[in-house]
């Protein structure tokens, strides 16, 4: 009897966007999809959530633990001294066209940032984690000069004494916020500071795998954020609220949308099976917001609506649905909403980056070659 041939091996099963796929380990969070919960080294997000500012949180990211008051004061100090926009880098940002993606402002601005920073090549950890601690205080100066500059307005200075929400609204507005509007973005910031291995995280731990520098890995990350898939969500979904204009239009908006084989923005998440854990959080923010502004039908649209998607197609919502009134009651012009986003999250991705850095190795998945295979060369007189 004839020995057969050993069968080939099974390929692997390919899981497109590599959904289940584990990519790695982190210690500095994690998004139970079951459970629906979110947890930011050890803690959930309901933990911190309206009792942790984002200063405080950003340095758990950082350092694996919560500050001690003078850690804390230490660490809002060094923020508040890193404040300062450079001349050059504003110089730079008046030449781009004025009504460009905001998204790619920040994009240009970070990668500026970068080739004006003299270590901007270095490797050490603690020269990263300098850099990473710049960005972090920078990101929403950048962002609120971006805003102005886009307005054709003049880009006001940080001022000492505020927070790092607070801070933002005042360079954006050019007046104080009240305690209100600092106190709900500053809450937005904390909630969207990271979330595991999502896009733009995942983007820029493959950047820093490859030994590229830091502001390398943050322009990706940027880059990723920019789509209409992951941070630029939030921006559509505010644009879903304008374009219903009033609670009683809710209903032929929603009929519409199915009828047309449309997406809801706001709505449904890879990874979480039922709500989103931060998105009953930004809920009651955002009608706190509402109903102290004197414009509460923003809250009240999207509260019609989301009963209404939910009745249609049993969707749950996510962490963008709600920021979009969030951010609207607070100023912030729509356009720079996505920008919102970066802000709060380059805490999370300079924490992904540093915990790369401190054990490399190069992301490199394989890929099932389906393509067509033993062509024979023609020479180019022969080919018609």
């Amino acid at each position: 009897m004839s020995v057969s041939e050993p069968n080939p091996p099974a390929a692997e099963p390919v899981r497109k966007g590599l959904e289940g796929v584990v990519a790695g380990e982190t210690s500095i969070s994690d998004v139970d999809g079951q459970n629906c919960q979110l947890i930011y080294r050890g803690y959930s997000i309901e933990e911190l959530a309206g009792k942790a500012s984002y200063e405080e949180v950003s340095f758990l990211l950082f350092f694996d633990h919560l500050p001690s008051r003078s850690e804390l004061a230490d660490w809002i100090k060094q923020l508040e001294s890193l404040r300062t926009l450079d001349p050059g880098l504003l110089e730079i940002l008046k030449c781009l066209p004025q009504k460009s993606n905001a998204m790619a402002w920040l994009r240009s601005a970070i990668s500026i940032l970068g080739q004006l920073d003299s270590e901007e090549d270095e490797e050490a950890l603690e020269v990263i984690q300098r850099k990473a601690i710049r960005t972090v205080a920078m990101l929403p100066c950048i962002a609120a000069a971006i805003g102005r500059l886009r307005a054709g307005k003049l880009v006001i200075e940080a001022k000492k004494g505020l927070s790092h929400a607070a801070n933002f609204l005042y360079m954006l507005h050019g007046s104080e916020p009240t305690t209100e509007q600092a106190t709900a973005l500053d809450a937005y910031f904390v909630l969207l500071a990271d979330h595991g291995f999502n896009a733009s995280t995942f983007t820029a731990r493959t950047i820093l795998g490859t030994k590229s520098d830091y502001y390398s890995a943050i322009v990706g990350a940027i880059g990723s954020l920019k789509g209409p898939l992951h941070g630029a969500a939030n921006r559509k979904a505010m644009e879903m609220l304008l374009e219903i204009g009033s609670p009683e239009q809710v209903v032929p908006y929603v009929q519409r949308t199915l009828e047309d084989h449309k997406r809801f923005m706001g709505f449904g998440h890879r990874v979480y099976k039922g709500e989103d854990p931060r998105a009953k959080q930004l809920k009651g923010v955002a009608k706190q917001l509402g109903e102290t502004s004197g414009d509460p039908r923003w809250f009240e649209i999207s509260e019609n609506l989301q009963k209404a998607v939910w009745e249609a197609k049993k969707l749950y919502i996510n962490v963008d649905f709600y920021s979009a009134s969030l951010l609207h009651y607070v100023g912030i012009p729509t356009e720079l909403f996505t920008t919102m986003f970066a802000c709060a999250r380059v805490a999370g991705w300079s924490a992904h980056v540093m915990e790369q850095a401190r054990d490399n190795r190069l992301i490199r998945p394989l890929a099932l070659y389906v393509g067509k295979r033993d062509l024979k060369f023609v020479p180019l007189n022969q080919r018609s």
